[in-house]
């Protein structure tokens, strides 16, 4: 069984983790006409918009209620109305979500109860606009489970309840936070490939994937509709894919009775296997001849690239689901696990990593416990340490803001578990060292008993 060590130190030298109330922000930016609202001060508003335009490279539409002293003492049930209204009024969102932060938290303020004030007092003027809250703390959890919290939220807030017909050959696929834009797009293709109609939720493919408007929009342009949110449990069966999307999956099964399917992860030959005949199997329909060639292109580059894998050392620092994403391939690959640091415990996947144990910490932690290790895999925070330790960094997760084009990497299913073993293969050879003709014969420099010294003006 895999140990989950406890932090260790009081505060974070280098921070691996992404706070709650950003992991809510960035699922609400996956659903089209949205405005992500953070509840809280404005430096904590204008932290998450640093990271999110650094990583996407993109205009990121997100708000703050600026709370400041005195809202702070006297409670922001004020802020927050007005931040609405104005939202309301300038930018006609279809969706405001709230994401609250630990100001508001710890103060113990009752969000959900001033938003339904709100939403009694000014029903007329915020008629066409959905506000959903989620309820992120800073001080509790990770960017996973503000992803989760606000997705879960959507479907509690909007999706009508109710057993209802199903639309056949319609499915509704939850991803996690740690699929790129590039992922879900494959994920779409892949699933229209079968004749099935797929409702993504977040599908930040639409609203992240570096596109430009022929016109200025002030919210997200793309994405799932709040439509489509609405009419989820119309769905004929619910694909959720990371265990922190498992609570999102069950209470849409609660409120509509659509029943899921949940992956632990897409990458690798086997999870791809087991995604496929699922949907064929929902489909009735044979895998096409597409796919089928994909799967042969990754057994070749699996046959190809496990010699560059074999008995290499990884150290890897993520959240807990991507972190069981990467553990599990590379020792699929031939390699093992020299260091797991991950962000929070409060994922039941942590148990399932192929590592002995798990440091819960930051990347400070990474570095410590990544001697001797041949890559690292982290986000770019994680560059300092790769420079230190002299050891090659693979960039994963977020952020990746000294890199272009992260999130149109892809890295699930056959054709991405494909680019993933060239791209670390490809890592591994350019860093390899040349061996020393000592190294190649250990024999070389031996001293046999009783001969003569050679003299050291002529030994070589």
């Amino acid at each position: 069984m895999t140990r989950i060590l406890s932090k260790n130190k009081s505060a974070s030298v280098n921070p691996l983790k992404s706070s709650q109330p950003l992991g809510a922000a960035l699922a609400f930016l996956g659903v089209e006409g949205a405005m992500p609202l953070l509840h809280g001060s404005q430096g904590c508003t204008s932290f998450a918009l640093v990271l999110l335009v650094r990583h996407f490279k993109e205009t990121i539409p997100l708000q703050t209620t600026a709370m400041d002293e005195v809202a702070t003492i006297l409670g922001g049930a004020d802020n927050l109305e007005e931040a609405i209204m104005n939202l309301k009024t300038r930018t006609k969102p279809k969706l405001i979500g709230v994401c609250t932060t630990a100001l508001v938290e710890t103060r113990g303020e009752d969000s959900a109860g001033d938003i339904a004030d709100i939403r009694l007092k000014r029903a007329e003027e915020l008629a066409g606009t959905e506000i959903v809250l989620a309820n992120t703390p800073d001080f509790s959890g990770a960017l996973e489970e503000g992803w989760a919290t606000a997705v879960t939220a959507m479907i509690e807030g909007i999706t009508r309840p109710g057993e209802r017909a199903r639309q056949s050959k319609t499915i509704a696929i939850l991803p996690g936070w740690n699929l790129t834009v590039a992922d879900v797009e494959h994920l779409r293709e892949m699933v229209e490939g079968f004749g099935l109609q797929p409702v993504i939720l977040p599908d930040v493919s639409g609203s992240l994937d570096g596109t430009v408007p022929d016109h200025w929009v002030t919210t997200t342009y793309g994405g799932t509709s709040v439509e489509d949110i609405r009419e989820l449990g119309a769905v004929e069966h619910c694909i959720a894919i990371g265990e922190h999307m498992r609570r999102p999956a069950e209470v849409l099964h609660k409120v509509t009775g659509v029943p899921y399917v949940l992956f632990e992860t897409l990458t690798g030959l086997k999870s791809a296997d087991q995604f496929f005949s699922l949907l064929s199997g929902i489909s009735g329909e044979p895998v096409p001849t597409g796919v089928c060639r994909r799967r042969a292109q990754l057994q070749d580059a699996l046959l190809d690239g496990h010699f560059h894998f074999g008995g290499n050392k990884i150290a890897i620092a993520a959240e807990p689901d991507q972190l069981y994403q990467f553990a599990t391939f590379f020792v699929d690959m031939g390699s093992e696990i020299a260091a797991a640091v991950t962000t929070t415990d409060m994922s039941q996947i942590l148990q399932e990593v192929p590592a002995e144990s798990i440091q819960i910490g930051d990347l400070g932690d990474l570095e410590a416990l990544a001697g001797g290790a041949d890559l690292l895999v982290t986000h770019s925070h994680g560059r300092q340490a790769s420079q230190r330790l002299g050891i090659p960094l693979m960039r994963v997760g977020f952020p990746v803001f000294d890199r272009l084009g992260s999130q149109h990497k892809l890295s699930i299913l056959y054709q991405g578990t494909r680019d993933l073993v060239f791209e670390v293969a490809n890592m591994f050879q350019a860093n390899r060292h040349a061996p020393t003709p000592q190294e190649l014969d250990p024999f070389r420099k031996r001293e046999t008993p009783g001969a003569p010294r050679a003299s050291p003006l002529t030994r070589h």
